[in-house]
């Protein structure tokens, strides 16, 4: 459920910040890929397909064997560990109709899919790492989440024995995070344990967004190794990560959170400029400009045939977190009239005082940017 932000809000390049390399896979792979990385015998019924003259191909619903196909396409060493690729392309999943839910889960979507390669060593510090974007995110969101360790399930691939050790390091890792957290036995990936991170939204339904994967089986399987400081040839730890997941999904449980009331920094409808009278158009145009530079979403209402209170009443109703009018007052002083959704008059004020607090509101991610106006 939403709640009040965190006051350290994370930087606009937090992949760069965070060590991650953004690229970009194929949509379309022949299913030896699938075959070789163990989807096709656990997820073929859901992996598209189609004949392409004598040969199949398939629609991507994941991109961590293209991530291990980049990893594997020349030598590496242990100097380049930890690797971590973040890859937000169009994934497409054969999902059954009946569990089709509008935004929340659909056939094609995107995620903020990320691999990382790592040495043993490393695991639990990436985890961390991991586990601490999680928060960050969530927090700037305003969400709360719940965390769950999911176990081996059924057809499992690889030995009890690796998936024991790879449970132990992921419930260290919680246990260090300090999160609560509870057991889903069972509901693991069939390549490995997985931290799932659950948000409620405004009817109360969990959805799964975030989630941590530990995987010892898929580098083996493509064969995957790097040279250690001693020359030996070792294979990397594998972990998949999502902190938004599906991105449509998240949205769609932001939408609902917010009851369609965008907070100001996260609306694509921020200011609607009212000019009073057709002959003031010019200045509505001027002040949109100006708004428009400073990085606002502005629009502009300047239809002749609707009544100046029709005007207001339309973009609130569109909720728009600010209506900017203007008339032959506020363009011989150089200034706006503002009102909020709530249909708050805050006054008259110099446009340009009106942008620089626009603009802190929007960058502090304020939620209430109308009443702290």
């Amino acid at each position: 459920t939403p709640m009040n932000p965190s006051p350290s809000h994370p930087s606009p390049f937090q992949y760069r910040i965070r060590g991650f390399q953004e690229v970009v896979t194929p949509n379309l792979f022949h299913p030896r890929l699938w075959e070789l990385s163990g989807h096709w015998h656990h997820y073929g019924p859901n992996i598209f397909s189609c004949s392409a003259g004598p040969e199949t191909l398939s629609l991507k619903p994941m991109n961590c064997p293209a991530h291990c196909l980049m990893f594997a396409h020349r030598p590496r060493s242990w100097r380049e560990l930890p690797l971590r690729l973040a890859d937000f392309g169009v994934l497409h999943r054969n999902e059954p109709i009946g569990t089709l839910t509008g935004l929340t889960r659909l056939r094609r979507f995107q995620q903020d899919d990320a691999h990382i390669f790592c040495a043993m060593d490393q695991l639990e510090q990436e985890i961390g790492a991991c586990l601490d974007f999680v928060r960050e995110v969530y927090g700037v969101l305003g969400f709360s989440f719940r965390v769950a360790l999911a176990t081996r399930p059924q057809g499992f691939l690889g030995d009890p024995e690796t998936w024991d050790r790879a449970e132990k390091i992921l419930e260290r890792s919680l246990s260090t995070f300090g999160h609560p957290w509870e057991l889903s036995p069972g509901d693991g990936a069939f390549y490995g344990p997985k931290i799932d991170i659950r948000i409620r939204d405004a009817l109360g339904r969990q959805h799964q967004c975030g989630t941590i994967q530990l995987d010892f089986q898929m580098p083996e399987r493509f064969g995957l190794q790097y040279s250690s400081p001693g020359g030996v040839r070792l294979t990397p730890v594998l972990l998949h990560r999502a902190v938004l997941g599906s991105v449509e999904r998240l949205l769609a449980v932001l939408t609902e959170s917010c009851g369609g009331r965008w907070p100001l920094w996260l609306s694509p409808m921020q200011v609607m400029v009212i000019p009073q009278a057709p002959d003031i158009e010019g200045y509505a145009r001027e002040v949109q400009s100006v708004l428009r530079g400073g990085g606002l979403m502005a629009d502009l209402d300047a239809d002749p045939g609707a009544t100046l209170a029709r005007k207001i009443r339309r973009a609130q109703l569109s909720q728009y977190n600010f209506q900017m009018v203007v008339g032959a007052r506020e363009r011989a002083s150089g200034t706006v009239s503002i009102r909020t959704r709530e249909n708050r008059d805050v006054g008259q004020q110099e446009l340009g005082l009106v942008l620089r607090r626009l603009q802190e509101l929007r960058d502090e991610r304020v939620w209430d940017a109308e009443r702290c106006f």
